[in-house]
């Protein structure tokens, strides 16, 4: 799971930043939605809703923008419907990566997606052609600052979680898709602070090691690229990023 928790870790740190330009807030504001379209607009009785509500919590996204969100989503106001699109390919070295997105314009999307991957030394490949590499998780995140890691794992575990990781200042857990909301509820109730959490994610089975700095660098400099496209809505890859090689970049 390294490459995710890699990609995981300066993605957190990148989306504090973004939500200062609104771009976050665009994106979550999209998937409300879509969700919204999908299943309605209680949340209670729409669960991808109330993730995609709770994601927007946690990214202090302002209240009068999720209810307008949930509301254009559900039919109060007029607005474009959201397709759901799955893009997979290749960077350099076998490195696999996938892109989730949310468009109303297939076709202006497409292109656009295509041509960052190809400007990055990347290949667009055929639907399933990465994606069985990966398997399918959620995921919550908690603040580490002061927090016991044999606690959290004992906490973790007991509540069906398949494997707890410190990332930086945080610790994530993941688990299987069906059990987001438990391992929420159980941590909560331990008193640990949700940073975040994602009830679909996908973790590689396996690897691919990016050794050096330059190649490292470059990769890193696409997913940020596949990451800032408006209709992007998660991008995910398999690559393994030494710690040595992440604290030399860090410094660049």
């Amino acid at each position: 799971m390294a490459g995710h928790s890699h990609w995981a870790g300066i993605k957190h740190k990148k989306a504090r930043m973004d939500a200062q330009k609104g771009k976050v807030f665009s994106k979550l504001s999209r998937a409300i939605i879509s969700a919204a379209r999908q299943g309605g607009g209680d949340p209670e009785m729409n669960l991808t809703l109330k993730y995609a509500i709770d994601a927007a919590k946690a990214a202090n996204m302002p209240k009068d923008n999720i209810a307008r969100a949930v509301k254009k989503g559900s039919g109060g106001s007029e607005g474009v419907d959201l397709e759901a699109i799955l893009y997979e390919g290749y960077w350099q070295g076998g490195v696999a990566v996938m892109v989730d997105v949310l468009t109303d314009n297939r076709k202006r999307t497409g292109p656009e997606v295509k041509k960052i991957f190809e400007r990055r030394a990347a290949s667009l490949g055929t639907s399933g052609c990465v994606s069985y590499m990966f398997d399918k998780k959620c995921l919550v995140r908690i603040a580490g600052e002061g927090t016991d890691e044999d606690a959290v794992f004992e906490t973790a575990l007991e509540a069906g979680a398949e494997d707890v990781q410190r990332v930086g200042e945080s610790f994530e857990i993941t688990g299987g898709p069906d059990n987001y909301q438990g391992l929420r509820d159980a941590l909560e109730a331990a008193g640990y602070t949700i940073e975040s959490g994602e009830f679909s994610i996908r973790v590689p089975q396996n690897t691919v090691p990016v050794e050096v700095a330059d190649k490292a660098r470059k990769l890193l400099l696409f997913m940020e690229e596949l990451d800032d496209h408006d209709d992007v809505q998660k991008v995910y890859s398999n690559f393994d990023i030494p710690d040595e090689i992440m604290a030399e970049l860090s410094e660049d």
